[in-house]
């Protein structure tokens, strides 16, 4: 094992982080038979070329054009933080009457924690938040149409981008794989990126929730700027003075 190159550990300890969503340095050390401080070189490496993005003691993959987590993966990942962020996102409701909700599982939280008891319209472009809400007795819910994703199960291409331009909603919900101070928010896929990017143009108001390790990554299509958020929510596990540093761009950053 030792004798692989440094190229070879790098491309193996990716597929490791993709496979099963996180890298510990401890145990990757074992198993490529190398020095722990090798494995943090190689992390260190990776983090730069934008593949990963380090943890105490190992390290995540970063969603990229070439690598998406799907809709499964994401409903067992960080779950209670998600839960707290959605129940907070949904109090941000105020008197909007129409909602377009995001692709993706904190969306989808956000969808379910929504109120019952008055009328709300609920456009989307997930096929999973359009269920959860189908049954709902004051919510009407309008699908997008388009091409299903088959991970994200979400529809996107122009059909879905037409069909959202001839609305005028109150608010946008929005996910995003990264969001960061200099890049804004993006997300690997260029069709994705274009549902996202129209929603918001049809939106008055725009809200980003997300987990803290959004925050700083970086994927291959940005699709809005930072100073386009009306409030960004988020859990404590971002730093305060990570939040103020977005706060100054515009959005109210509320962390739960």
């Amino acid at each position: 094992m030792s004798a692989m190159t440094a190229e070879e550990r790098q491309r193996e300890i990716v597929r490791a982080a993709r496979r099963t969503g996180a890298v510990d340095v401890t145990a990757l050390a074992a198993e490529l038979g190398v020095a722990k401080e090798t494995v943090r070189r190689d992390l260190r490496a990776l983090e730069d070329h934008g593949l990963v993005r380090r943890t105490h003691g190992g390290a995540y993959p970063v969603e990229s054009a070439g690598f998406e987590t799907t809709l499964a993966f994401r409903a067992t990942s960080h779950v209670p933080e998600k839960r707290r962020i959605a129940s907070a996102a949904a109090e941000l409701l105020g008197d909007a009457e129409t909602v377009f909700i995001d692709e993706g599982f904190t969306p989808q939280l956000i969808a379910e924690a929504l109120p019952k008891d008055r009328p709300l319209t609920v456009v989307t472009a997930s096929l999973a938040t359009a269920g959860a809400l189908a049954e709902a007795d004051h919510t009407s819910v309008l699908l997008l149409g388009g091409r299903v994703r088959p991970g994200t199960l979400a529809t996107v291409d122009h059909w879905t981008t037409k069909m959202l331009a001839g609305f005028v909603i109150d608010l946008a919900y929005i996910g995003a794989n990264g969001i960061s101070r200099e890049h804004g928010l993006t997300t690997p896929d260029p069709a994705v990126s274009e549902v996202k990017a129209q929603a918001i143009r049809a939106s008055r108001r725009t809200v980003f929730a997300g987990v803290h390790t959004k925050f700083g990554a970086v994927s291959f299509c940005r699709f809005a700027e930072i100073t386009a958020l009306e409030a960004i929510v988020t859990s404590t596990l971002l730093p305060t003075s990570e939040a103020h540093r977005y706060s100054l761009q515009g959005p109210q950053v509320i962390r739960v």
